[in-house]
């Protein structure tokens, strides 16, 4: 019996010293030191707010459309007896060059006849005239006489006749002047649908030229450009208030560039685009005002570059620091996230001009950062601040479209 005891205690016995030697050690471990270190701060590149005045230049693109385009028409039927060698397409006429002739053998046969007609309405108005004078003369001792008496509607018929005559013989001329077609600018044949030899009746196209005294350029707007602009809805600067303009396009690996102004808005909003179209006129595209490399040549897609109004005192940051609604991230000057609401007077690719919300000096952080709160944590890992522009002339940039 003592025996069993003995052998059932020994199993007990390890156990309580095990738990003895367990709890010896957990009171005799050794402390960790707690860590008191703050969070590390995020690496972040920022780049400094500048004041700056400016002349923001817009750029908006466009398809270049001549200022006068038309069908060339016949005013009269005959057939094609001369064409001119610039009646081609590409062809260059100048003001009343005479583009093709129609047979004109029945039209000066109709001016013979009517100065035939004219000369014997001239004859029947003296005969009228003389007629009347005599029974003026022989009724001269009655008393109210008739007009009939006294030949008074005959004479009036007579005129009338006359005046017939004289506008019949005016039509006639006209027509034979129609018979040379020509046109009051200059200009480049763009199509031509008739040949030598063919008959044609009024109203038949012949082709179709355009006017080279005047390009234009229609551009969409948006409301953002507007406003950099500085000009309403409806604006018209035909005689004063122009804003100058550059046109650039490129042919067959040739960039040129040309002069022009913007002229005019128009004074509705495009209700698919939500856009307002401007007109930028160039003046001579094919002459003087045509690049030194080649002409402004209708058909070509063009950038082109409108100076706005100036900006005189605004703050200019990096494009990278202007996050989605119109929000800046600031590096404060105790060294945390700074979240403003700004007012965007310009934007281009490279740069922002801000009416409100950051002041020059405040450090705009232009990097990622995921995950952001106010008040958080951050370290300038990029000093470099944007050079500062006071100077009013324009650059070359891209619009935010």
């Amino acid at each position: 019996m003592i025996a069993t005891l003995r052998r059932a205690a020994w199993p007990v016995g390890i156990g309580l010293a095990g738990i003895a030697i367990f709890a010896l050690l957990h009171l005799t471990k050794p402390r960790p030191i707690p860590n008191i270190e703050p969070p590390r701060p995020i690496g972040v590149e920022v780049s400094r707010a500048v004041r700056a005045a400016s002349r923001p230049t817009v750029v908006a693109y466009g398809e270049v459309r001549p200022g006068v385009r038309t069908q060339l028409v016949a005013q009269v039927g005959g057939r094609i007896e001369a064409i001119a060698p610039a009646f081609i397409e590409g062809g260059e006429f100048a003001p009343g060059d005479v583009l093709l002739s129609i047979e004109n053998t029945d039209y000066l046969a109709s001016v013979d006849e009517r100065l035939s007609r004219l000369a014997a309405a001239r004859v029947d108005l003296e005969q009228a005239v003389a007629d009347a004078d005599v029974a003026r003369r022989q009724l001269a001792g009655q008393k109210d006489p008739s007009p009939l008496a006294l030949k008074k509607p005959q004479v009036a018929r007579a005129e009338a006749a006359l005046k017939a005559a004289e506008t019949a013989l005016a039509l006639a001329q006209t027509n034979l002047k129609r018979t040379q077609i020509s046109l009051p600018f200059r200009g480049r044949v763009q199509s031509q649908s008739a040949d030598l030899g063919e008959f044609v009746s009024p109203g038949k196209v012949l082709g179709t030229v355009f006017g080279t005294d005047i390009a234009e350029v229609r551009l969409a707007l948006t409301d953002r450009q507007l406003a950099s602009l500085g000009i309403p809805i409806g604006f018209s600067g035909e005689t004063e208030g122009a804003l100058p303009a550059v046109v650039s396009g490129e042919i067959g690996g040739v960039t040129g560039r040309w002069k022009g102004a913007l002229v005019r808005l128009d004074a509705a909003i495009d209700p698919a685009t939500r856009t307002v179209y401007g007109t930028v006129r160039v003046n001579d595209p094919y002459g003087e005002g045509s690049s030194e490399t080649m002409p402004l040549a209708v058909g070509l897609y063009v950038d082109t570059e409108i100076e706005g109004r100036p900006i005189i005192d605004a703050v200019q940051i990096a494009a990278e620091g202007l996050r989605a609604g119109n929000e800046v991230f600031i590096l404060n000057g105790e060294g945390l996230l700074d979240v403003r609401q700004v007012e965007v007077v310009h934007r281009n690719r490279n740069t922002v001009l801000l009416g409100a919300g950051v002041q020059a000096g405040d450090q705009v952080i232009t990097s990622a950062i995921r995950n952001p709160v106010r008040g958080m944590r951050l370290k300038a890992m990029d000093a470099a601040v944007v050079a500062e522009s006071p100077s009013a002339e324009s650059t070359p940039d891209d619009n935010e479209v």
